[in-house]
């Protein structure tokens, strides 16, 4: 690691680590205003916002799948022709969104390809490259900053996509968004990494090459490293209802949709303190108590947050407040699989913890939609989120915080 950022003088941490945050605000950034398109699409279109949920599902769903195979890739092979092609598929899903006609189409353009896309060219290949090519004291700051920008993104583009919507209407919003995408290719020539290798720390040992079916089966065999997986389940369920649905939901409870969209935003601006902070305090206390804490401390606003009386005021605290808790599952998250296994599959790895993130995100999604057309309401939804945070709190505890055992071989003089 340290011989590449010699070679390439100009290639120091802190170019890395603005690069990678560029490309985590871009990606994130026009993904995170989909639920604004939400009731223009489906009034538009004359579809039931089922069949937007389902589109937005199948995203996270294959985004969450593409992950651990993109992640295997960067591992192996450098991060930088995997992201520039899951870009391309992105702003090709994003184009042709825009001119959806049929059920089919949106489900395979916003579903399909932005799925594939964003499983590809999404923080977690960006953080995975943070943990090779960042120097260990700027690793966990790498993990928090990394993740801040792409709430940075949400805040940035929240406005900007309802600004749009009203001046030029949700295709040509679209359209624009897609050409925006095209800053992240340059950028990730950044983000280049040499071949895996196995040294050990100091150059004294060295750990035995590791194939990718050996590293799965050592995580998955791996108790901590399921209890984190399966925890994680509940942070994609809760983020991507939310995301999604909240602006209907407001509207429906009779807010503007303005309010909607400053809510997205200043869930993006809190999540920038937050997930900072999260980075700093992973390295100041044990990381499944922090991540117990954000689990449960979202229930817990999630409850205030229904019962009280619609307000704009009480809706925008709530975002607040969500926003400190919103990827702050991610520093400790990220840490703990590098503490447990190292970062040679480090991507990979996080990848898998990830999918299961989708698979939460594409139930909670999904979920949303049909049980507003079943019963008009996203009571049950709630609900659902607050026992999930709950339960996760509980699973992250008995999480043991050290690395594997591996034998090692002594290396040569």
């Amino acid at each position: 690691m340290s011989n590449v950022l010699r070679a390439s003088g100009w290639r120091t941490p802190l170019v890395i680590l603005l690069c990678g945050c560029l490309i985590n605000l871009i990606s994130f950034g026009p993904r995170s205003t989909f639920g604004f398109f939400l009731t223009p699409m489906t009034g538009a279109n004359g579809w039931g916002r089922d069949t937007f949920a389902l589109a937005m599902a199948i995203e996270m769903l294959l985004w969450g799948a593409t992950q651990p195979f993109a992640g295997a890739l960067a591992d192996r092979f450098g991060a930088v022709w995997v992201l520039i092609g899951g870009c391309a598929l992105y702003i090709i899903g994003i184009v042709w969104m825009a001119f959806a006609q049929t059920p089919l189409e949106l489900h395979l353009s916003a579903g399909v390809l932005i799925g594939f896309g964003l499983g590809a060219c999404s923080f977690g290949l960006v953080i995975g490259a943070f943990g090779k090519l960042l120097p260990d004291k700027w690793r966990l700051l790498g993990f928090g900053v990394g993740t801040a920008a792409g709430s940075f993104g949400q805040f940035l583009f929240a406005p900007i996509a309802v600004g749009l919507i009203d001046q030029f209407g949700w295709q040509q919003s679209l359209l624009i968004f897609g050409g925006v995408l095209l800053i992240c290719m340059p950028l990730a020539l950044v983000l280049a990494s040499p071949p895996n290798t196995a040294s050990g720390p100091g150059g004294a040992r060295r750990l035995p090459a590791q194939s990718v079916t050996q590293a799965l089966a050592e995580a998955l065999g791996h108790r901590s490293y399921v209890l984190l997986v399966i925890g994680y389940f509940t942070c994609g369920f809760q983020l991507f209802f939310i995301t999604v649905h909240l602006p209907a939901y407001l509207v429906d409870r009779g807010l503007p949709a303005s309010i909607g969209g400053w809510t997205i935003a200043v869930i993006g601006l809190f999540n920038i303190i937050g997930s900072i902070s999260s980075g700093w305090l992973s390295g100041l206390m044990p990381k499944r108590f922090l991540l117990s804490a954000i689990y449960f401390s979202r229930s817990i606003a999630i409850v205030i947050f229904i019962l009280l009386p619609p307000s704009p005021a009480t809706t925008l605290i709530f975002g607040a407040v969500i926003g400190l808790l919103w990827l702050s599952t991610i520093p400790p998250t990220s840490a703990l699989v590098a503490i447990m296994f190292g970062p040679r599959w480090l991507t990979m790895l996080l990848g898998i913890a990830f999918f299961n993130h989708q698979i939460g995100g594409f139930l909670g999604v999904w979920l949303g939609g049909v049980l507003f057309e079943a019963t008009g309401t996203y009571d049950l939804i709630w609900w659902g989120s607050i026992l999930l945070g709950v339960v996760s709190a509980l699973i992250n505890l008995p999480i043991v915080e050290k690395p594997v055992e591996r034998a090692a071989v002594p290396v040569a003089a």
